[in-house]
């Protein structure tokens, strides 16, 4: 690239040897779940395993008042809790503990009766008072406590620590609220990254001059639910009028059911560069194909094999357990390949998930499907993709922005065990976000 001469004043950063590399870009994350995560209890696997363990834990948090919410629960801890399970260990305190899908939210009595209080508005449907189970209804939960976005600050310097200088925030509630907030966040320099911003069809009415150059409007999040599937034609015009407001469309896809779904309808309506799949956890061999010949984009989260992999091998058929997120076999039949942390609901650490995508092992060390695993090349490419074209690889080039990470080594010691730690320095375009230089 060239010798630079120094300017006045200007940082000279000594790199010792270490390897300057393209930022890292996180292309399906959710910002304001992972800054309410910092205020949250854990409540499932690795922390707590087992019945005992979440009842002492709920019951060490009695003293107060407040709202205690809890995160990450999972079936294998206790089963299907409900509010009744909840009362005996946590009774006078209100307590929401959400299901690690993030679809679920388990309320006690105290909680319930807090949300009952003076709701003159019509009653969610995905709310079972009796059992304390409420499914698929976080607007109405926020709007119900008031609840105000959390500040960004903390979770943007340690995405800035991993080397994380760019984020796609694929929250299926964004809209105009939300896209102001992350704005304002930006302009307080507490959200330093860059940002596309997925969501709501109602997106496509905002003017992105509104934002500059630091937020832009991203593709119509499409949230499938195999136990409850939207109509086939209604979902067809959805991604017809997403396509006309110059917008692709991103499909969560975690069945093998929900997959075919999409697959069904991006070919009904047509499908345009930019589509994407998120997560595409269960693919089988024969859906390799069409996700190929429709030229979709696939962001997927290889760090579940290492925090859900044991859960994953208990509870999946073997015949599901080839599929079960494919790295390798994406790129094999020239599909498009893109990853994401999917934090709060993954741990925020890219580098994790990059070194579960060369290993493909659980948290106890068991191997899954290692003919889907990846060179450290390839899984570092994951997150080097632009943010509005997450498969086209960002490269150190001269005129490109500057979006750098530095590391205190050289890639060749580097690619033996893929660490943030590594990471010493981060720039967004040229601005120095997070230094811990020597």
């Amino acid at each position: 690239m060239g010798t630079l001469p120094r300017l006045d004043r200007e940082e000279v950063i000594d790199a010792r040897g270490g390897s300057l590399l393209p930022s890292l870009a996180d292309h399906h994350i959710h910002l304001l779940a992972l800054a309410a995560r910092s205020a949250s209890i854990v409540c499932g696997p690795p922390e707590i395993n087992t019945e005992t363990a979440l009842a002492h834990l709920l019951e060490q948090q009695s003293a107060g008042t407040t709202w205690i919410r809890g995160v990450g629960y999972h079936e294998s801890v206790a089963g299907i809790i409900d509010r009744h399970w909840l009362d005996q260990h946590l009774p006078d305190r209100p307590v929401r503990i959400q299901h690690r899908s993030g679809r679920l939210w388990i309320i006690n009595s105290k909680g319930l009766e807090i949300l009952r209080s003076g709701s003159k508005e019509a009653q969610p449907s995905g709310m079972s008072w009796d059992k304390g189970q409420l499914y698929d209804e976080d607007l109405w939960l926020h709007q119900r406590l008031a609840a105000c976005p959390p500040d960004l600050s903390q979770i943007s310097r340690d995405l800035a620590r991993f080397g994380v200088a760019l984020v796609t925030d694929m929250t299926p509630r964004n809209d105009q609220f939300i896209a102001n907030y992350l704005s304002s966040q930006q302009q307080q320099n507490k959200l330093l990254q860059d940002i596309v911003i997925a969501g709501r069809p109602s997106l496509s009415r905002l003017e992105g001059s509104l934002y500059g150059n630091r937020l832009k409007i991203g593709p119509t999040k499409i949230h499938l639910h195999e136990a409850k599937l939207p109509d086939f034609y209604e979902v067809c015009r959805l991604i017809i009028e997403s396509h006309c407001e110059s917008r692709p469309v991103a499909f969560h896809c975690v069945t093998e059911t929900e997959l075919v779904f999409a697959l069904a309808a991006i070919s009904e309506a047509g499908p345009v560069k930019g589509d994407r799949i998120e997560h595409a956890s269960i693919v089988p061999g024969n859906l390799l194909k069409s996700l190929s010949e429709l030229n979709l984009l696939v962001v997927t989260q290889p760090n579940f094999i290492l925090e859900r992999g044991d859960q994953y091998l208990a509870d999946l058929s073997h015949e599901d357990l080839p599929g079960l997120y494919r790295c390798r076999g994406f790129l094999d039949h020239g599909i498009e390949l893109a990853g994401g942390t999917d934090a709060p609901f993954g741990n925020a650490d890219p580098w994790r998930a990059m070194q579960a995508a060369v290993s493909r092992q659980s948290y106890n060390s068991r191997t899954i499907n290692t003919s889907e695993a990846l060179t450290p090349e390839q899984a570092i490419s994951l997150f080097l993709g632009e943010l509005d074209n997450p498969g086209h690889q960002r490269k150190l080039e001269t005129g490109e922005l500057a979006h750098m990470c530095l590391l205190n080594c050289n890639w060749r010691k580097a690619r033996q065990n893929l660490n943030a730690n590594q990471v010493i320095a981060t720039w967004r375009a040229g601005v120095l976000i997070h230094n811990s230089v020597n």
